[in-house]
């Protein structure tokens, strides 16, 4: 925690967050004309940024791009919010929303670290007991071998078969299956038109991934959602969902209880 407060405590830096939040996954040059730094600089401050986790970079071809991570903000959070009503953290709140929503970025990426092992959070991802606690008792069911379905439970629903499939499986160090497509019970839940839900469905599909890596006593979780459409409402959808359910993943693991809601 002290080397993100360090990283926030240099005004380039917040601006260089302030630019990824605006539009996510900008490469160092993009980030070099927006702003009035050489890109020598921009690429100093990015690794200050990235070594306190609250930038993380992926790769396209040969360019390297960078998002905003919200992880260290929402641990921040987590430490002392709790002790005040929620009133008078809703300042704090609105600035943890809008670290987390970078709608112009095609990649929705998200960092945190855990204290717990490999083996224990690959449980955590593939075991229904786990997966229905953090997930508000729905989320993924698979025997997750490669090439098997993935069938899917919004809140407890009986699982669906939405044509989703595990990509890859290489336990405890990757996952990642296919998402799904728009579906009527969607279209139901944010009002929908069936015209606009058949439009929907045009989307290309997405994919989600895990990867994790230990890190001393605890294990770096990087989660990447991505192939996402321009403009994508999946996309806008998950980039509220995941960071809920992997705080909750994360209390889960290292308390026993998923964090409180409301």
């Amino acid at each position: 925690m002290d080397e993100v407060f360090r990283a926030l405590a240099d005004p380039s830096r917040r601006a260089l967050l302030d630019a990824l939040r605006d539009r996510g996954g900008q490469s160092l040059r993009e980030l070099g004309e927006g702003l009035e730094m050489t890109r020598q600089a921009v690429a100093k401050h990015l690794g200050v940024l990235e070594d306190a986790g609250l930038v993380v970079t992926s790769w396209h071809g040969r360019e390297k791009h960078h998002h905003l991570n919200a992880a260290p903000i929402n641990d921040v959070a987590d430490r002392w919010i709790q002790r005040y009503d929620r009133a008078r953290a809703e300042a704090l709140a609105d600035l943890k929303t809008a670290l987390e929503e970078t709608e112009m970025s095609d990649d929705f990426v998200y960092v945190t670290y855990i204290r717990t092992t490999p083996e224990k959070l690959w449980q955590a991802l593939t075991d229904p007991a786990f997966i229905t606690r953090y997930f508000d008792g729905g989320g993924p069911a698979s025997d997750w071998i490669v090439g098997s379905k993935v069938l899917w439970s919004m809140q407890g629903e009986d699982h669906h078969d939405w044509d989703q499939h595990v990509l890859e499986a290489d336990p405890p160090r990757r996952l990642s299956y296919s998402w799904h497509n728009y579906q009527p019970e969607m279209a139901e839940m944010f009002g929908w038109s069936d015209e606009r839900l058949a439009e929907l469905r045009q989307e290309k599909i997405s994919k989600v991934t895990f990867d994790i890596e230990p890190a001393g006593q605890a294990v770096k979780l990087t989660v990447t959602h991505d192939d996402f459409a321009p403009d994508s409402e999946m996309r806008a959808g998950v980039s509220q969902g995941w960071p809920g359910i992997l705080s909750n993943l994360k209390s889960l693991l290292e308390t026993g209880e998923v964090a409180v809601t409301e």
